[in-house]
């Protein structure tokens, strides 16, 4: 069947609107930017999903990844401010947060991005192990190196449209001909240190006895001193008693014929054999004897 020219134009139209159509959109998922240009031009950038119209054949959406990137550098030789040589391991977490600026310096190139985040942390992190001493290095490992080295490498990327949010050392190694002797000095110094722990906590103990003996002798003097007070104050109010109960004649006699009854009953008490021998003019004998 011979096909009219008409229709072949009329198919050509059609297959022509519909590659026109399909170049005057462009879709755009969460986790990226999009930056449209034309003859080589930035004329707009949008960071929001959805489905968008750009001019067909004119017009360049470039595609940049907006998500945190990883990047593990190589294991690197830094030396100390001690000339001692140590070696870092760093990973970086950087992220794209300027898709215009990024396209001017690194035409939109991830790789571009990565290498440069590298040589910026890579500079801050021999930098700073420069300025420290081996010491120093080993005990700020950890938060406070990684948040100084992020902070001296995130201004050199700045300008790429590049955050770097962390570039932390995950290794820090000796070398094998020094790592011995590091441990070793490293293992004298803590024993240094716990050892004048040691000593003042020793110290303070010995004060605080010293001091708790001090204030128990202080007491036990007050308490003997009160002690004896007392007991004086009983003895003056027992010889007081006694003088007003016996400061006549006759209570005088009651109190001494009470007395030898009590001496009496005390000697023959418990032996029927003892023999006592009084005074022939004493009182006991004028009872026993009914003298008047």
């Amino acid at each position: 069947m011979k096909i009219k020219g008409s229709t072949v134009l009329a198919i050509i139209v059609v297959i022509a609107l519909v590659v026109v159509a399909a170049g005057s959109m462009y879709s755009l998922k969460e986790d990226e930017y999009a930056v449209v240009t034309r003859f080589n031009k930035i004329i707009s950038s949008t960071s929001e999903p959805g489905l968008y119209f750009k001019a067909p054949f004119i017009d360049t959406v470039r595609r940049i990844p907006s998500k945190i990137q990883v990047y593990d550098i190589n294991p690197s030789d830094v030396i100390t401010s001690d000339k001692k040589s140590m070696i870092a391991d760093d990973y970086i977490l950087w992220q794209v947060t300027d898709p215009i600026a990024f396209t001017k310096t690194l035409n939109a190139s991830i790789t571009g991005g990565r290498d440069r985040v590298g040589v910026s942390v890579y500079n801050a992190t021999k930098n700073i192990i420069s300025s420290m001493s081996q010491d120093e290095v080993i005990e700020a490992r950890g938060t406070t190196l990684t948040k100084t080295i992020t902070t001296e490498a995130a201004p050199d990327v700045a300008g790429y449209g590049i955050t770097i949010l962390r570039a932390e050392i995950k290794a820090l190694e000796l070398p094998d001909d020094n790592k011995q002797a590091v441990y070793d000095r490293m293992i004298s110094e803590r024993k240094n240190i716990a050892a004048s722990y040691r000593a003042t906590g020793e110290s303070d103990a010995q004060k605080i006895r010293n001091d708790t003996n001090r204030q128990v002798s202080i007491k036990k003097a007050n308490a003997m001193k009160d002690a004896e007070k007392i007991k004086a104050e009983g003895e003056a109010g027992y010889m007081k008693t006694l003088s007003e109960a016996y400061n006549t004649e006759e209570k005088a006699e009651f109190y001494n014929f009470i007395r030898g009854i009590d001496a009496l009953k005390n000697s023959l008490a418990g032996n029927r054999n003892n023999t006592v021998i009084l005074d022939k003019d004493s009182e006991l004998v004028r009872i026993l004897y009914g003298i008047n």
